[in-house]
């Protein structure tokens, strides 16, 4: 007798969401490294005039919140936001592609800077948006992922939700 694993329609289905998780903490990590070998520690690198790098290192969670809660506490909150991002995910139905794919950004994102603190204790930034006079939080790809992820899915909320509130022209 030959065994022969048979492949459910459900795991199919998430293939290409676990691709693009896959991909954006590749990526992530990738950049990462990259800033790490090759850019000073805390000196900006102005690219453009409001856009510079400047490799930092977060010991909290966005915009350094939370950092009073240790390595470990920010371990344990990051991943109970991934594993309730991916059970937003699995109660998600499969024709809602678009918020199948912020929820990937986000979980991606999400693993890539939770890699970091697990393996450095820290997470690594080095995006700096300023002026002469003003500069936003430094923040890294997997931030970027996450944010943009939330947005695709509050955007495809609210399509959603305006599709299903037009009424019906009999």
């Amino acid at each position: 007798m030959t065994s022969r694993m048979v492949k459910s329609p459900t795991a199919k289905s998430w293939l290409p969401y676990v691709l693009l998780v896959a991909a954006a903490v590749t990526l992530d990590q990738w950049v990462k490294y990259l800033v790490e070998t090759g850019l000073p520690f805390q000196e900006k690198v102005d690219l453009v005039p409001f856009l510079a790098l400047y490799r930092t290192y977060n010991t909290g969670i966005a915009f350094s919140m939370f950092s009073s809660f240790g390595d470990t506490g920010l371990v344990v909150i990051a991943a109970f936001v991934v594993a309730f991002v991916l059970y937003l995910a699995a109660r998600t139905p499969p024709s809602h592609v678009l918020t199948r794919i912020g929820f990937a950004l986000i979980v991606g994102g999400a693993l890539g800077n939770l890699f970091d603190r697990v393996t450095y204790g820290h997470v690594i930034d080095y995006i700096l948006f300023h002026t002469p006079v003003w500069s936003f939080a430094i923040f890294n790809l997997a931030d970027a992922f996450i944010a943009v992820g939330a947005v695709v899915v509050v955007l495809d909320e609210l399509i959603g939700w305006r599709r299903e509130a037009k009424p019906s022209s009999d």
